[in-house]
C-alpha cells in the first residue's frame, strides 16, 4: 500500500446538532474546515434527501408582443415599411421556480438524537453530502469520531457503508473521549462531554477507556436542558424558546458557583454595638428620632426660634402649639382654625413627599453610571441583543423598524432638529456623517425576499443566573463520582480527579466549568488533614486502619532473637517443633525449615502490599481541571469545547502518516475483504 499524505486525510465528527469535517491535515492543526447542521430534508422522491429546504415559488407573468398591421394585396414596398404596428396583449402565464432556502427549519430530520443514531438513511445522506462537498481524491483514508452511545453493531454498519460506498483504502473509528485525551496530551483523565440533550462521562486510564460504570447519555444535562430551564423561568414574561436560546448564548447568561449570593441579596449587617449607640444618644426610634419631640436635647432646648420648612411662626397659626412642641388640642378647637391646620399639615406632607421623590431620582441618576460599570454578576438587570426573523410586511417603508413601534421609543427619545441641507455635495456628506440621527432600536441585519432579520434589546433580571438550578449540576456531579469509583485500580482514582476535562458546546455557558468544579468540591472533596485522623496520635508500633478496612503493616526488624519471624504460621511452627520440645533442630533440618519460613514470609508480605494503596479511593483529596497545551495557536480564540476534533487530527497524523498501519490503528481494504465489517473491532481506537 502506498503511503498516505497529509492533504488526503478526511476527518468527520458527527454530532447531534453540528457535524465537523475537514480534508487534509495542515502544518498547524486548525479548527474544522466545514461546519454543517446534522439534519436533512426529505426530497420529492421517497428515500432521497436534500441538504436544504427546497421551496416552490410560483410567479405569474403577462407576456406582450407586437404584430405588424395587415396590408392590402397590392401595395408598394414603402407602404409595407410604413404600415402601423398593432400591440397585442399576451396571455398570463404562471411560471414555477424551485429555490433552496437556508432559513427554513420546518420538516428537518435529525438522524442523531441524544447521541444515538435514529435514522441511518438520513445519516448516510448527510455523510454523502459532506463527502461530495469536500471532494476528496480516491486514495483518501477516513477517520470517524464515534459517540459513546454507538454500539458494536453501529460500528459495523458504518464500516460497511464507507468501504462499499466510497471504496476507501483505509478506515478508522475513534471514540470521542479518547480523541479528547489526544488533544490534551493526557494518558489518564476524566472526560466530561456536555452535549445538546445529554452528557457523557468517561474515565480513561493509560489511553484505555473504562467501560464499566461509564456515564453514557445522562439525560437532561446538556444545553437543551438549560434552555428549557430558562424557558420555564421566563414563561410569564412572554419569552419564546428562541429567545431563551439566544439568552443562553449571550454574555449575560452566567452560572454562579454554588453558595454565591444573587445581586441584591446581600444583607448589610447594622452596627449593634451598645456602647456606640449609648454614646451617640440614640433612642429606641433610632437616629430619626433625634430632633423630634421625644429627643431629650430638643425637649431641653425647646423650639424657640426654630422654624421648620412649611411651619408658620407664632401668630400665624403657630399659637396652637406651646413652647415644648406639644399640640394643644383644646386651643385648636376653641380657635376654630381646625381646617386651616389640617390643610397646612397636608401641604407639608405633600412637600415632603415631593422632596423625597426628587432626592430618590437624583440618587438613581447618580447611581446609573455606577450600575453600568458593575460586572454582570452584580447587576440586577441586563440586556442582550435578540435577533428574530419577521415578514417584510411588518416593516415600514424605510425598513428600519417594524410597524406599530412608537417613533419616539424607537428613535431613543425626542427627535433632533433637522439640519439644513448644505449646497455643496461634499459638505452634505460630511454633515450627514457628523449629524446622523440616533440609530433605531431595531435594525435589520439581512434582508431576504420574504423575511428580514430584526435586532432589538431585551432586558432580563436574575433569571439569567438560574440556567442550571433544575439539578443539572447535581446529576453531572453524581455521574462523575460513580464513573471514577467504577475504575478497578483504586490507586489511579485520585489521578482521574486531578485530570478533569470538560468539553462540549453545552459547556460554553459562562461560568459553567467553575460552577461544576465547585459543586464537586462541596459534595465529595475531603481535606488532606482528614486522611490522618487515625494515624496522627497513635504510637508507631500500632497497626492503623485504612480506607479499605485493612490495617497498615508495620516494618519488621530483620534481626530477631527467635529463629522464626513475625510472618511464620504458628500452627506450622507447632507441628515442626512437636517432636523436639527442647527446640533443638539438627543443622540440616534447620536450614531447610529456615528457607521455607523465609519463602512464606515473602509471600505474606507481597499479599499485604497488594491490598494497600496510596491515597483514598472512595473520596478525592484534590479536584483540578486540566489545561490543554498551547501547541496550536489557532485554537486559542475558538476555545476547547471541540477538542475532540483536534485530537482526531493528532490521531490521524500518527495512525495514517507516521505509523502507516504497523500497530493496526486502521482497517485497510484488504483486511475488510478478508474479515468483513466485523473485523473493525480489532482496529478500533
Amino acid at each position: 500500500m502506498p503511503p498516505f499524505k497529509d492533504e488526503h486525510v478526511l476527518i468527520i465528527a458527527p454530532g447531534s446538532q453540528t457535524t465537523l469535517a475537514q480534508l487534509g491535515l495542515p502544518e498547524s492543526f486548525t479548527p474544522a474546515q466545514l461546519r454543517t447542521s446534522t439534519r436533512m430534508f426529505p426530497a420529492e422522491q421517497k428515500g432521497e434527501w436534500e441538504p436544504l429546504k427546497v421551496r416552490e415559488r410560483k410567479v405569474t407573468r403577462r407576456r406582450h408582443h407586437v404584430a405588424p398591421a395587415p396590408v392590402d394585396g397590392d401595395s408598394t414596398m414603402a407602404e409595407v415599411d410604413g404600415a402601423t404596428e398593432e400591440k397585442v396583449n399576451g396571455i398570463e402565464e404562471e411560471e414555477t421556480y424551485f429555490e433552496e432556502d437556508p432559513t427554513i427549519e420546518d420538516g428537518a430530520v435529525y438522524p442523531i438524537r441524544q447521541g444515538r443514531v435514529v435514522d441511518w438513511s438520513c445519516l448516510f445522506a448527510l455523510i454523502t453530502h459532506i463527502y461530495n462537498t469536500l471532494s476528496p481524491p480516491f486514495h483518501t483514508p477516513i477517520i470517524i469520531i464515534t459517540q459513546p452511545t454507538w454500539t458494536a453493531h453501529d460500528h459495523e454498519i458504518l464500516t460497511q457503508f464507507f468501504f462499499e460506498k466510497f471504496k476507501t483504502p483505509a478506515f478508522c473509528l475513534m471514540d470521542s473521549a479518547l480523541a479528547v485525551c489526544y488533544a490534551y496530551a493526557a494518558s489518564t483523565a476524566t472526560v466530561v462531554d456536555i452535549g445538546y440533550e445529554k452528557c457523557d462521562i468517561s474515565a480513561v486510564v493509560d489511553f484505555l477507556i473504562n467501560d464499566i460504570g461509564r456515564g453514557i447519555a445522562v439525560p437532561d444535562c446538556g444545553g437543551e436542558g438549560m434552555t428549557q430551564r430558562l424557558l420555564e423561568l421566563l414563561a410569564d414574561k412572554d419569552f419564546s424558546r428562541d429567545m431563551c436560546e439566544q439568552l443562553k448564548r449571550s454574555g449575560i447568561c452566567e452560572i454562579l458557583p454554588p453558595g454565591t449570593a444573587m445581586p441584591g441579596e446581600e444583607v448589610e449587617v447594622p452596627n449593634v454595638n451598645p456602647a456606640a449607640a449609648a454614646s451617640a444618644g440614640a433612642n429606641a426610634a433610632g437616629l430619626k428620632g433625634r430632633g423630634g419631640p421625644g429627643d431629650p436635647i430638643t425637649a431641653t432646648r425647646g423650639n424657640a426660634g426654630v422654624v421648620e420648612a412649611g411651619d408658620e411662626p407664632d401668630g400665624a397659626g403657630g399659637e396652637v402649639e406651646d413652647n415644648e412642641g406639644v399640640l394643644d388640642v383644646a386651643s385648636l378647637v376653641v380657635s376654630g382654625k381646625t381646617n386651616e391646620f389640617l390643610a397646612r399639615k397636608e401641604k407639608e406632607k405633600a412637600e415632603r413627599a415631593e422632596k423625597a421623590a426628587a432626592k430618590k431620582a437624583a440618587q438613581e441618576a447618580a447611581a446609573a453610571p455606577k450600575q453600568a460599570k458593575l460586572p454582570n454578576a452584580k447587576r440586577l438587570t441586563a440586556a442582550f441583543p435578540y435577533t428574530e426573523r419577521r415578514p417584510l410586511e411588518e416593516l415600514n417603508q424605510n425598513g428600519k423598524r417594524p410597524i406599530g413601534i412608537d417613533a419616539s421609543k424607537a428613535e431613543g427619545g425626542a427627535k433632533r432638529p433637522r439640519t439644513p441641507e448644505p449646497q455643496n455635495p461634499a459638505e452634505a456628506a460630511v454633515a450627514g456623517a457628523d449629524q446622523a440621527p440616533n440609530p433605531p432600536a431595531e435594525v435589520p441585519i439581512q434582508n431576504g425576499e420574504a423575511t428580514a432579520l430584526i435586532r432589538r434589546e431585551v432586558e432580563v433580571g436574575l433569571e439569567r443566573f438560574q440556567a442550571v438550578t433544575g439539578g443539572i449540576l447535581d446529576r453531572i456531579a453524581d455521574a462523575i463520582h460513580r464513573c471514577i469509583l467504577s475504575v478497578p485500580e483504586a490507586q489511579r482514582r485520585q489521578e482521574l480527579w486531578d485530570n478533569l476535562i470538560i468539553v462540549g458546546n453545552g459547556s460554553k455557558v459562562r461560568g459553567f466549568k467553575d460552577a461544576l468544579v465547585s459543586k464537586l468540591n462541596s459534595k465529595y472533596l475531603i481535606s488532606d488533614s482528614n486522611t490522618t485522623i487515625f494515624t496522627s496520635e497513635m504510637p508507631s508500633s500500632f497497626t492503623t486502619p485504612v480506607a479499605t478496612g485493612a490495617n497498615t503493616p508495620q516494618p519488621q526488624s530483620q534481626l530477631s532473637s527467635s529463629h522464626h519471624g513475625p510472618g511464620v504460621n504458628p500452627l506450622l511452627l507447632a507441628a515442626t517443633t512437636a517432636s523436639n520440645p527442647s527446640g533443638l533442630i539438627p543443622p540440616g533440618q534447620n536450614q531447610h525449615l529456615h528457607a521455607q519460613l523465609q519463602m512464606q514470609q515473602y509471600q505474606q508480605q507481597n499479599q499485604q502490599a497488594s491490598h494497600q494503596h496510596s491515597g483514598h479511593g472512595q473520596t478525592p483529596t484534590r479536584i483540578k481541571l486540566t489545561k490543554m497545551p498551547e501547541y496550536f495557536p489557532e485554537w486559542k480564540d475558538v476555545g476547547t469545547e471541540e477538542a475532540s476534533f483536534l485530537g482526531a487530527q493528532v490521531a490521524a497524523k500518527v495512525v495514517f502518516v507516521v505509523d502507516q498501519g504497523l500497530s493496526k490503528g486502521f482497517m485497510s481494504r484488504t483486511e475488510y475483504n478478508d474479515l468483513g465489517p466485523q473485523g473493525i473491532h480489532e482496529f478500533c481506537m
